[in-house]
């Protein structure tokens, strides 16, 4: 089970929300968005859990998410998304038989969504893909690798799913789709994260939640 995250340095992280918050908060959602995913995929108990890291596998960030949730952590390629996600799981898929990845942008991801995508491997599909909302995904779990799913593909628009999808049908693949969920990247998608019940956005956005603790 595969994790990718940021850390959450100013400017780096969630740049598309800062004009709305500012980079440092924007920094900060991004930190807790990273602890609230991690909660979830390890109380999950489908499979041990790798944090995949970018840029610095020694930020302090990342230290804390070892300590407080038992994780390894990788580095991330270089290159762009796919070429980064392609990698991890090809690595994943050398030493084990299915291989799950998550991003950090989907609050509202559970446990049931990861206990799914596994059992789905398991029965036979060749993949298994979380939709987002806007077009990408937010989960994708694989039984067999092909580089063309992560290549020539406009990362973060809102084709990323479709031509996945298309990909894998040309190559004869079976795959099976999870519920659909949303992502948080734009300042659209701070209202839905507002209401949400648990998030303690408030602390985030005043700068009173320090990254190092575990969100609520």
């Amino acid at each position: 089970m595969q994790v990718f995250a940021k850390a959450p340095i100013p400017g780096l992280a969630k740049t598309r929300l800062a004009p709305a918050i500012g980079a440092q908060a924007a920094a900060r959602l991004h930190a807790a968005l990273v602890l609230r995913t991690l909660g979830t995929v390890v109380a999950a108990r489908a499979a041990e859990v790798e944090l995949w890291a970018t840029p610095d596998v020694d930020h302090p960030f990342f230290a804390e998410c070892r300590r407080q949730f038992g994780v390894t952590v990788h580095a991330q390629t270089n290159g762009d998304l796919g070429a980064r996600l392609g990698a991890a799981l090809a690595a994943g898929l050398a030493r084990r038989s299915q291989v799950v990845v998550v991003g950090c942008d989907c609050p509202t991801l559970s446990g049931s969504d990861i206990q799914e995508a596994f059992t789905a491997l398991g029965d036979g599909a060749d993949a298994v893909i979380g939709p987002a909302v806007d077009g990408g995904y937010y989960l994708l779990g694989l039984r067999r690798f092909d580089a063309h799913l992560f290549s020539d593909i406009a990362w973060g628009g809102a084709e990323v799913l479709t031509r996945t999808r298309t990909r894998m049908a040309a190559l004869g693949w079976s795959w099976q789709e999870l519920t659909t969920r949303w992502d948080v990247d734009r300042p659209g998608d701070l209202s839905r994260l507002v209401a949400m019940p648990g998030f303690d956005w408030a602390n985030v956005l005043s700068g009173s939640w320090p990254p190092g603790r575990r969100a609520t």
